[in-house]
Order: C-alpha cells, then sequence, then structure tokens
C-alpha cells in the first residue's frame, strides 16, 4: 500500500479526475459464476467468495429502482477451440462448458426475467458480445461492475465500456481476485485511468434516488 500511495501523488493533477455517476445506470454481473467460489475448483478465491456476499444488496438495489442488469458467464465448446489464445494460455478453462456446474452463475444472482445472460470467452463483456449497442439502446450511459478478478475480466470489460463511452463505477467492495496485491494494483489502475473505483455505499445512495427517473425510464427496459 505504501507503494500505492508513492504512485497517487505521482499521479496527481494527471490522472485523478473523477467521472461521476450519468443519468442512467446498469448493473453488469462480470462473472460471479461457481468456478470462483467452491472450493474444489481450480480457480477458488476466498475473496471472490466475499465480493459475491457484498454484492448482494447492489443487485436487490437495482433490481428495486429498475435498473437494467446483465450477466456474464464463461462458456466454452468442449474442443476449446473458440477460445483462441486465452485457452492456450490458461488451459483449465476449457472445463468451462455450458452444462459444466462450475459455469453456473452463482445462486446469489441467480437472473431473473428481463435480465439477459451473455456467455463470452474472453476477458471482456464487451469482447465479442452485443453488449454495447444493447446498453446503449436503453439509454444507459453508466455501468457499475461487479464480479471477478479484479485483474482480469473486472478490469478488461472496464477499459472496454470507457472505450465504448461508458461511465465506468467499480464498488471496490464487489470485486474479488485470487490475491490482494493484484486486486489492488487493478483497482488503483482502473481508478486512475478507466473510471471511478467508490464505495458500496455510495452506490446504494446513487441507485436511491433514481426512483423518479426509474418511472419515466421503465419503457427503455
Amino acid at each position: 500500500m505504501a507503494e500505492l500511495d508513492a504512485v497517487a501523488q505521482n499521479y496527481q493533477g494527471v490522472f485523478d479526475t473523477r467521472l461521476g455517476f450519468g443519468r442512467w445506470p446498469a448493473l453488469i454481473n462480470v462473472d460471479f459464476i461457481n468456478s470462483y467460489v467452491r472450493e474444489e475448483s481450480p480457480f477458488y478465491a476466498p475473496a471472490v467468495v466475499e465480493a459475491v456476499l457484498a454484492s448482494v444488496p447492489v443487485l436487490n438495489a437495482a433490481r428495486a429502482h429498475g435498473v437494467p442488469v446483465v450477466h456474464t458467464r464463461v462458456v466454452y465448446d468442449p474442443s476449446g477451440l473458440d477460445g483462441g489464445m486465452f485457452v492456450k494460455k490458461v488451459p483449465l478453462l476449457r472445463c468451462l462448458t455450458a452444462t459444466h456446474p462450475l459455469s453456473q452463475i452463482v445462486p446469489q444472482f441467480t437472473p431473473i426475467d428481463g435480465e439477459i445472460v451473455f456467455s463470452k470467452q474472453y476477458p471482456s463483456a464487451f469482447f465479442g458480445t452485443c453488449l454495447a449497442s444493447m446498453l446503449t439502446s436503453r439509454g444507459v450511459d453508466t455501468v457499475i461492475l461487479v464480479g471477478c478478478t479484479t485483474s482480469g475480466c473486472i478490469r478488461a470489460t472496464a477499459v472496454d465500456a470507457m472505450q465504448y463511452g461508458f461511465r465506468v463505477m467499480v464498488p471496490r467492495e464487489c470485486v474479488g481476485d485470487r490475491h490482494q496485491a493484484p486486486h489492488d494494483a487493478n483497482l488503483f489502475d482502473i481508478d486512475s485511468k478507466y473510471g471511478d473505483v467508490l464505495s458500496r455505499e455510495e452506490v446504494l445512495t446513487y441507485f436511491a434516488g433514481l426512483s423518479i427517473r426509474a418511472a419515466t425510464v421503465g419503457s427503455l427496459s
């Protein structure tokens, strides 16, 4: 943390602008799947278990206020051919086929009617999917990312979301990684260059203020 504090001082006035929330958000659950929360999985990460639990109030608030909720899960053909170089780099990913228990969304985030689930083969939720166009068509200008892992799919999704013109918000309690060091470093980098890293309470407060707008935007969902 001391090293990050030193870097933060170096970044002052250059990489410390805040974006803030926009007019209308979407909540994106990036890969809260069983692979990261079951101890028998090679991808198990205790910090992700904690992030899932911390994210449930955010999910409930989003649903209560009419905020669009999108889910992603990692799914490969049994051959692994659709995973390209990613599967070559991380061969264990091949186990995440459509029917494998480890590729299923965690029970706390079971999608409900009206919530789209994207299957993806690479880190970013935007790569190879129609996520950007779907969000734009629904009037979304802000994406709130929860999920895992911070250094992998969260970071990649944050970068792409910014490049597609969305305001990126990452509640720090609601993302997790296999180790604290890459988690902290990537949150720092996201906050510096691609979006705003903030507290879960700030997101919940923002959602609470959407009640009036939710009534007028309902037709977009």
